[in-house]
């Protein structure tokens, strides 16, 4: 029941949303409540999986093959979780600083029940409906604000992304082609009687479209044009949220229907992953502006998740989901607060800044230690030393946004509600710096979920 609420709430809601000035400040506050609503119900979705394990459920009572089929597991809810924080995070920032646009409001819930229903569906055609609801909603959200840059950006992010989503739709027609189904279990069992040829050729469809997503090199072009364009409130939601579909899908679909191929070219995912990381630290370090250097960032910091999901095995991909987490929290956090000042912004910044650079007791140092690990278990000196680098090079680029940000720029003039701009800032800090003090809920979890991925696993 809940399973199925969790995916309707936000999706209904959101379609009447649509229809009102969201502009004004109750549509604004309506929509906040409806995540916190959607983050409550798959908080306890959460708290059923890990007690009773993964739950399926076809909606409007249809057989399984007709019906929408959706299917709780450990990894499904976690990302599913993790989004809508985000968007309700960076939802409440733009009700607080004065909501630009009429659509704004609706648009977020459309695209947290794309979202959500991406994350919760067992059917990779289901997979690809959620997953076009949610872009349709992302094209619109990034030309919010109506200025030159933002429309640029929503032109490069929706030509590029579209050219992603036809590869992975004629992907989802060859898994069917040699496979006679589409769910996802039963793709993986009947994969590993197909031409190992055809496989692979449908493997790379999908691991190219994930990976447009996520912007690694060499398919993040995109990325910097975008994310610097963009408001901070939707580049936060396109880092921290909208990106989990790449995260998400390479480890949905890789150890999990195409487990032979990922083994097959693992070494390879390592390298592209750790040219990602390499490139996308140099690249922060060389820019002058902080919303460039935060995008090549971003382009740096999903190489971690590449690399982990190369490396394999429960170590690898408990690592790549804790990573996933926190790169997810780190963006938006550093997004949101890059845009106002303040003593209070400025300690926000500094958490964001220590956890990307993976400084305890921030949960960045979470994520780099399991990462340590993964390259400690496979006996790897480059991998260790390789992070030992990304690391190192990640310090320096936050330090001199650090700088730019806070110690060099004036101070803007002041957004409508500064205090609770500040506030709503620290408290997503304060998460970011309670992940890494306990992380034990966030390490259960990826490990469970990292269990679910494994070949032999229950569904």
């Amino acid at each position: 029941m809940i399973l199925s609420v969790a995916l309707l709430v936000p999706w209904a809601t959101g379609a009447v949303l649509v229809a009102l000035d969201g502009r004004r400040r109750a549509v604004g506050w309506l929509a906040v409540a409806v995540l916190a609503a959607t983050f409550a119900l798959l908080a306890v979705l959460t708290a059923q999986v890990l007690a009773g394990g993964s739950q399926e459920v076809v909606t409007g009572g249809w057989p399984p093959g007709v019906g929408i089929v959706l299917h709780a597991d450990m990894l499904g809810v976690v990302f599913a979780l993790l989004s809508v924080l985000v968007l309700l995070a960076a939802t409440t920032h733009e009700v607080l600083a004065g909501i630009e646009e009429r659509v704004f409001p609706g648009l977020v819930l459309l695209l947290a029940g794309g979202l959500t229903g991406l994350f919760l569906t067992g059917d990779v055609f289901n997979f690809y409906v959620f997953f076009e609801l949610a872009m349709t909603a992302s094209y619109v959200l990034t030309a919010y604000g109506g200025g030159r840059r933002q429309l640029r950006a929503a032109m490069v992010f929706t030509a590029v992304n579209l050219l992603g989503s036809f590869i992975f739709l004629l992907s989802v027609a060859g898994t069917y082609r040699v496979t006679g189904t589409l769910a996802m279990l039963d793709v993986g069992e009947r994969m590993a009687v197909v031409d190992p040829n055809a496989a692979l050729l449908i493997a790379t469809g999908f691991f190219i479209a994930f990976s447009v997503k996520l912007g690694l090199f060499p398919f993040h072009f995109w990325l910097p044009t975008v994310y610097a364009g963009s408001s901070p409130a939707v580049a936060a939601i396109l880092s921290g949220a909208v990106a989990n579909i790449g995260a998400y899908g390479l480890l949905r679909f890789g150890p999990t229907m195409f487990p032979a191929q990922l083994r097959l070219v693992g070494a390879a995912i390592v390298v592209l992953g750790a040219v990602s990381l390499i490139y996308g630290a140099v690249l922060a370090v060389a820019r002058g502006d902080v919303a460039e250097s935060l995008a090549y960032s971003a382009i740096g910091q999903v190489g971690y998740v590449l690399v982990a999901l190369g490396v394999g095995g429960p170590v690898g991909l408990t690592a790549a989901v804790v990573y996933s987490v926190v790169n997810a929290l780190n963006k938006t956090l550093l997004f949101l607060a890059a845009g106002i000042r303040g003593p209070l912004v400025a300690g926000a910044f500094a958490v964001g800044a220590l956890s990307v650079a993976g400084v305890p007791p921030a949960a960045g140092f979470v994520g780099k230690l399991e990462m340590f690990r993964a390259g400690i278990v496979v006996g790897s000196v480059p991998l260790i030393v390789l992070l030992t680098l990304g690391s190192g090079l990640s310090l320096v680029y936050m330090f001199q946004m650090y700088q730019r940000a806070f110690w060099r720029a004036p101070a803007p003039a002041g957004p409508a509600s500064p205090l609770p701009l500040r506030l709503l800032t620290t408290a997503v800090a304060l998460l970011v710096l309670a992940a890494g003090v306990w992380p034990e809920p966030l390490l259960a979890a990826s490990g469970r979920a990292a269990e679910g991925l494994l070949p032999g696993a229950a569904g």
